[in-house]
């Protein structure tokens, strides 16, 4: 389970300076080598129109009506890396762990495929690659590699007009609070993500009430493994011998796996 620590970094996403470009999505998928696809525009300009398996970050259009003209609001999605995360501690192999620097990533080799973590998150985050005959889950990594080697997330590196401010979390906070108390009138007087699901690393400054911009504002204050696991206590024990038969479906899968790469290797040698 995760615990404060001064490792901890945040970002704070502060909505009223996002002009929508999409930089973010593009060094998103560069940086973890996610294929892109053809998609259509039905009326909207947010494209893809949710996360997916290839699809870490995006931009979400929200269009609004001031007075006979449209306007859009902007807002980043991505994992919001919780303090406590719920698919962390709904996964019953392990296959998710939290960094001291509190990116909440995924291990492919101990999933099974049970998809608790999808169900757990209240962000709705995690996604299955269904399009895949050996689907794994992905999401964003908070380019935990980017941040061990001492750099930046990438969306937040290509960023052209400073949309995220990347620090400490206890920093990131403090910076929020900030600006909040200096420009009155400005922000919505929260900030997102500083308390929702027991707190999480990315959080969110808006001038438009969370709500209007699609934001889940049911999300309770506290932690939510504890209601995790009082929900999945409900379940069967029979579902113990299909975690089992997932378990050995999973390594017999990667032995596959292994056995392939070896080949492949013994071949290029």
């Amino acid at each position: 389970m995760a615990t404060n620590n001064d490792k901890a970094k945040g970002v704070l996403v502060d909505l009223t300076r996002c002009i929508g470009c999409r930089g973010c999505q593009v060094a998103c998928k560069s940086w973890n080598e996610r294929k892109t696809g053809k998609t259509t525009l039905e009326g909207e300009f947010t494209n893809p129109k949710q996360l997916n398996s290839d699809t870490f970050t995006r931009i979400a259009f929200v269009e609004q009506d001031k007075g006979d003209q449209p306007v859009w609001s902007f807002v980043k999605d991505q994992c919001m890396h919780c303090q406590d995360p719920a698919c962390l501690s709904a996964c019953p192999v392990g296959a998710f762990t939290r960094t001291p620097e509190g990116a909440v990533n995924y291990t492919f080799e101990k999933c099974i495929g049970c998809r608790y973590c999808m169900v757990a998150c209240p962000f709705n985050i995690p996604k299955y690659e269904w399009e895949s005959t050996s689907p794994w889950i992905r999401k964003c990594t908070f380019c935990s590699d980017r941040i061990a080697d001492g750099k930046v997330p990438a969306c937040i590196k290509v960023c052209p007009t400073n949309v995220m401010f990347f620090g400490n979390r206890d920093d990131v906070l403090k910076e929020a609070e900030k600006r909040i108390k200096e420009s009155p009138g400005k922000y919505v007087d929260h900030v997102f993500g500083k308390e929702e699901a027991g707190g999480t690393s990315w959080v969110y400054l808006s001038a438009i009430p969370f709500e209007q911009l699609g934001f889940n504002t049911s999300i309770p204050a506290v932690k939510l493994p504890n209601l995790t696991w009082n929900m999945l206590g409900g379940i069967p024990a029979k579902v113990g011998a299909l975690v089992v038969g997932l378990s050995l479906i999973a390594a017999f899968r990667n032995r596959g796996s292994s056995r392939s790469d070896e080949s492949t290797e013994g071949k290029e040698k």
